[in-house]
């Protein structure tokens, strides 16, 4: 459990790096998509793509920044975006960074689901 004098908690330190790479591998993977074209730069992936790092970004700010309970439920909310943006992916599965994509969100919406539990009983 976070003590209230704690700055930053082991969980939440190692959630705002799962962030931190979903963020960079969902902006690598848009360039990416954009150079494959076809499948890979349809609108709605690259939305989810752009979604999934803004929304990480985020969370990894809230988590160094804000109240637990806030950034506990902006966590919810990028876990969600991670396991959307990790499904897309794997429509595209064939590609290795798409895989790549896939896995690093879904670690990512683990990461972001045990915080925001964790922040919700603070």
């Amino acid at each position: 459990m976070i003590r209230k004098n704690e700055i930053l908690s082991s969980e939440a330190e190692r959630c705002a790096v799962e962030c931190l790479n979903c963020h960079s591998i969902c902006l690598r993977s848009i360039r990416h998509c954009l150079g494959m074209g076809g499948k890979h730069a349809e609108p709605d992936h690259i939305g989810l793509l752009v979604s999934c790092a803004e929304l990480c970004q985020t969370t990894e700010n809230f988590l160094l920044t804000s109240d637990p309970k806030l950034s506990g439920r902006v966590s919810e909310v990028c876990a969600e975006a991670c396991e959307t943006c990790a499904a897309s992916c794997d429509g595209l599965a064939d590609d290795p960074q798409m895989k790549s994509c896939a896995a690093i969100c879904r670690s990512c919406a683990a990461s972001c689901r045990e915080i925001a539990g964790i922040r919700a009983a603070a």
